[in-house]
């Protein structure tokens, strides 16, 4: 039985007393933190035709889509349904219309084929 081996390291274990900093300096008692400038403050432009919902008991605010947006995301889904819905019906139907058709024709091409 074939085997396979995974693989592995071993880890590398550095004592503390013997790091010294990067560059050569020597290392001062008090770690210093980067200093990270301010981020400026983006104002939030709200277009005055965009409704917004506010959610009780939260400071959020949830955009709502205009009506015009509503209106086609709807017609979109009923004429989707719809189209589905008649081509599952129709396939069906073809199905049931054909089935008989296409096995009297494959009959009939059997039996052609054995007399020869």
């Amino acid at each position: 039985m074939p085997t396979i081996e995974l693989p592995s390291y071993r880890p590398l274990l550095v004592p503390p007393e013997g790091l010294q900093p990067a560059g050569g300096g020597e290392a001062s008692e008090k770690e210093e933190k980067p200093v990270t400038p301010p981020k400026p403050e983006i104002p939030q432009i709200k277009p005055p035709e965009i409704q917004y919902l506010d959610l009780p008991g939260t400071d959020i605010e949830v955009p709502l889509p205009t009506p015009e947006i509503l209106a086609t995301a709807g017609t979109t889904a009923v004429v989707s349904v719809a189209a589905t819905l008649t081509a599952t019906a129709l396939f069906k139907w073809l199905v049931t219309a054909m089935k008989p058709v296409l096995k009297q024709a494959w009959n009939r091409l059997s039996k052609k084929a054995k007399t020869k």
